[in-house]
């Protein structure tokens, strides 16, 4: 038998007036969610998200079908508020969420836009989620090498996320695990500004859960806090 155990954070940042970041957790389902920097009511949507996402049926047979679904409610409520409301055309919310499927031991994955989902394991780091980005297509295109993605000026420019009028589809996937395994799930706040090499690294510096929290938020901080921060670390544990 596993079992899951985990800590979460968030901070607003540096430069930011308000957290725009919503957060999912409990006993088999967490969540990111990051409201569209720049956009209106980004807290809006990614509070949204993350309220559709505390009703998806934790013990269903096809967890994926249950994530799918989740989404595109979302994107109905976000669509349905701004023919409401003409202030909030445009507002939008990334996702990533870990869903815990007990009977297979693995992690049904629903992803979309630039928040992250990482994976400790043995001592090494591992991104299970790909970047919904312009800069990360040219990667994928051999028309960027990644370490120039990284600290491209443009690097958060979104091709897909939860909006109100669009119709993106979001990334679903199983991934197995093991016992020992570290998730990390964060924004763009933290995966911006601090390096995979040093998030790595502070996943694997303390057993504690909250203080590893602690010193991503402020490893974050320290190169300028430029975004909300926010992340969730979960452990697996069992034989």
């Amino acid at each position: 038998m596993y079992a899951l155990r985990y800590a979460v954070g968030t901070d607003t940042g540096q430069r930011r007036e308000a957290n725009e970041d919503s957060v999912h957790c409990g006993e088999r389902l967490f969540a990111v969610a990051d409201g569209m920097g720049g956009h209106a009511f980004g807290e809006v949507a990614s509070s949204i998200a993350v309220a559709v996402l505390a009703d998806v049926d934790v013990d269903a047979d096809d967890p994926l079908t249950e994530l799918a679904a989740a989404t595109r409610e979302i994107a109905v409520r976000l669509t349905d508020l701004a023919e409401e409301n003409f202030d909030m055309r445009g507002m939008g919310t990334t996702l990533t969420a870990l869903l815990w499927d007990g009977e297979e031991k693995r992690f049904a994955v629903c992803h979309i836009g630039d928040s992250r989902a990482y994976l400790s394991r043995g001592g090494e780091l591992t991104q299970i989620t790909r970047d919904h980005t312009v800069v990360q297509a040219m990667v994928d295109d051999g028309r960027m090498a990644a370490e120039q993605a990284a600290a491209h000026p443009g690097r958060s420019m979104l091709m897909r996320a939860l909006q109100a009028g669009s119709a993106h589809d979001a990334d679903l996937f199983f991934h197995e695990v093991q016992p020992g395994d570290r998730y990390l799930i964060c924004s763009d706040g933290l995966s911006d500004v601090v390096a995979a090499g040093e998030i790595g690294r502070l996943l694997t510096a303390d057993e504690d859960r909250d203080a590893v929290i602690a010193s991503l938020i402020a490893a974050a901080n320290g190169e300028g806090g430029p975004d909300n921060i926010t992340c969730i670390v979960v452990d697996v544990e069992g034989a």
